[in-house]
Order: structure tokens, then sequence, then C-alpha cells
């Protein structure tokens, strides 16, 4: 048996523990998501505060995720991926605890600044790390992890209310898995450069490897098409979900109850979605598993908007939900593709930033078509949007092809 093999199935125990290490804190970034919704109204009772006040935290939050995803590449390059995830995890779980103890809003407004922040760099480290080293269908499943992560959020902060009648452990407790997950990624720093270079050869530079300057990416007009794309379909997918319930009740007539059920379905099938894409996505690259699914989620779209019957516009949401399901971590994948492997890593940060700010604005903007127009002109809004990113995605792959061939 030769060295090669050797050195193989030493790696096979860390690989093991680096992939459990990566689903569960993809599970563990969508649980701060998951209970905000839920604890939100004893929250704001509890700190006599307004139901609109819930815009300030996100806000908040945002901008400290958009600070931190943005210069991920950068800070990757200073302190690893290992570095970059053992800080994040411990500020993330840091801030779910203090907000936790938070005497008032203004205490949880600044946590929030903070979590945002942590939650930046996990979600830009992560995908960095996985873009880098692994294969498509790890990326999927990584997200699908996101998917059970801000499902099982409700659940714990519906615990925390009925067993203790307070929202403050159901933070305290996802705070506490946050940090034991920094210490996991403490102790693991070697194994993660081992983890490394198990699927590298010694010669081959990885896209970590590159100290491009930021300023030198954002003039890149690849990587500005990548931001574009995942402002685009960040807002579209996120603008779906949020007005999907709205869509149902004041659009199609649909019983408030029924209503709830059916919506809920929209994210189960789009978890199921995510998961099935990692078994195919080895057997189609990610550039046609982005173009196949922009076209049915135009369809299903299509068919939520025209509104025929019932059975129709439903069965066109839950389509659109199954169809968008592969789009983002295929696009995360399909990066270094669409840009100089040297803008890479720094990409890659800032389209998560974009995405960011797209499910921020997005969703708020179809909210001002609905109040000057109707709740149904949503549903046109969103087949719009589908038809504009497979558009721009289309022009994103054909300039890498010109980039390429110049």
């Amino acid at each position: 048996m030769n060295s090669t093999n050797i050195n193989r199935k030493k790696l096979v125990f860390p690989r093991f523990i680096m992939l459990f290490l990566i689903y569960a804190a993809f599970i563990a970034l969508g649980m701060p998501d998951g209970i905000f919704g839920v604890a939100w109204p004893s929250m704001r009772k509890g700190f006599g505060i307004p139901i609109d006040a819930m815009g300030i935290a996100l806000i908040t939050a945002t901008s400290g995720y958009l600070l931190s995803s943005f210069f991920s590449g950068r800070i990757i390059v200073k302190i690893s991926i290992s570095g970059l995830l053992t800080l994040s995890c411990a500020l993330t779980g840091a801030a779910l605890i203090v907000d936790s103890w938070a005497p008032s809003w203004v205490w949880y407004v600044a946590a929030s600044l903070v979590l945002g922040i942590g939650a930046g760099g996990i979600d830009a480290g992560l995908n960095t790390y996985v873009a880098t080293n692994l294969s498509d269908r790890q990326m999927h499943w990584m997200h699908a992890c996101y998917g059970i992560g801000v499902t099982t959020g409700p659940f714990i902060m519906t615990a925390a209310l009925q067993i203790f009648n307070n929202w403050r452990p159901g933070y305290f407790a996802v705070g506490i898995l946050q940090l034991i997950l920094a210490a996991a990624f403490a102790v693991s720093i070697l194994g993660w450069k081992k983890f490394d270079v198990s699927n590298k050869s010694g010669s081959e530079k990885k896209l970590t490897d590159y100290d491009t300057p930021i300023l030198t990416t954002v003039t890149h007009i690849p990587s500005l098409l990548g931001m574009l794309l995942f402002f685009l379909y960040s807002g579209a997918e996120i603008g779906l979900g949020f007005w999907a319930y709205s869509i149902l009740t004041e659009a199609r007539g649909v019983n408030p109850a029924v209503a709830g059920i059916l919506s809920g379905g929209f994210y189960g099938i789009f978890t199921i979605g995510r998961i099935l894409s990692g078994i195919y996505s080895k057997h189609i690259d990610a550039k046609s598993i982005i173009f196949i699914s922009l076209i049915i989620a135009i369809a299903g779209s299509t068919m939520l908007w025209l509104n025929i019957n019932p059975v129709i516009s439903f069965s066109g949401m839950i389509i659109t939900g199954f169809a968008i399901a592969p789009v983002f971590p295929a696009l995360v994948s399909n990066t270094k593709t669409r840009v100089a492997n040297i803008h890479a890593t720094n990409t890659i940060g800032m389209q998560m930033s974009a995405a960011s700010i797209g499910a921020a604005c997005i969703p708020a903007l179809l909210g001002l078509l609905a109040r000057n127009f109707s709740v149904d002109a949503i549903t046109f809004a969103i087949f719009l949007l589908f038809i504009i990113i497979l558009l721009v995605f289309l022009f994103a792959v054909n300039m890498a092809k010109t980039i390429k061939t110049n």
C-alpha cells in the first residue's frame, strides 16, 4: 500500500467530522431566523415597543451581516477559514445569550448587530469553503441544512414559551449551541487544514490562496453581475415565501387556516428540493441546474399569476418552490466559473451581501406594489423577476466565455 492511500485513510475520520460541522453550522445559522418570528409577539410586549419596531432589529442585523460577508474573502486570507468560523460562531452565540438577558430593546438591537456580523461570517465563510474544497452535492445539502434550521427554530421557541412562558430561554438555548460549535471549530483547526488538501494536489492553488484586493474585485464586471444575480434571486425567493400566505388569503380567497398549511407546504417542498438537488447535482452541472430550474420557476410562477383555477394556482406556487430550491447553492458553486479564480473568494462574500440586501429590499418593494395596486400584482412581479434573473444569468455566462476567450 502506497503512502497516498495511507494518507487518505487517515483523513476519512477528519473529513466526516468536518462535514458534520459544516451541516451543523448551517442548521444553527437558520435557527435564529426561525425563533425571531415566534418570539416577536411576546418580546415586543415585554419591551413595550410597537409592532413595526422589528424593522430596526432586522436592519441592524442586516448591516452587520453585510459588513462581515462583504469582507469575508479578505478575512479568510488573514485568519483562515477555521479562524473565521470560530470567531463568527463565538460572536453569534454571545449575541444570542446577550439577547436572552437584554434588559431593554436598546440592548437587543445592539446585540443584533453582533449577531449579523457572526451570521455573515458563517454564511460567506462556509459557502467559500465548500465552493473551494467540496462538490456541488455538498453545497446543495449544506443549504438544505439551513432549511432544517429555520424549520427547527420555531419548535425550540414554541417549547420555551410553553414550558417557561418566556421567549428568553429559547434564545439562550440556541446561543449555547452556537458557542459549542465555536469550540468545535477551534479544536478542529488542524483537521480543517488536512481537509483542505484531501481533494487537492500540493501544486494546485485553491480559491482561498488568492490575496485579491476588494477594490479590484468590485470593478470586475462578472463579479458585479454575480452580485446582481444574488440580489434578484434572494429577493424573489424570500418575497414569494413571505407573501405566499397573503397571496392565498387575500388574492385567492383561501381559508386562513388552510392557507397557513399551504404556506408551510411551500417551505417544506423547498427544503425537499434542496435535499434532492444534492443527489442529482452529481450528474448535472451547476449551470444546467440553474437554467432548468429557472425555466421551471417561470412556468410555475406563470401558473400562479394567471390563476386559471385554485388547483393550478397553488400547484404553480409549489412547482416554483421546488424549482428554485437548488438555484442559490448552484449559483454559489458556479461562481468560480463565472468569474476568474483570483476574484472567486471575494465575489462569494460580496454575493452573500447582495443576497441579504435583496432579501430585505425586494419583499418590501412587493409590499408597496400590493398597497398601491393589489396583492395579486405580486404574482406578476415574481413571474417578471424570474425572467430577469434568467436573462442576467445567461448574460453573465456569455460574458465569462468572452473573457476566457480574450
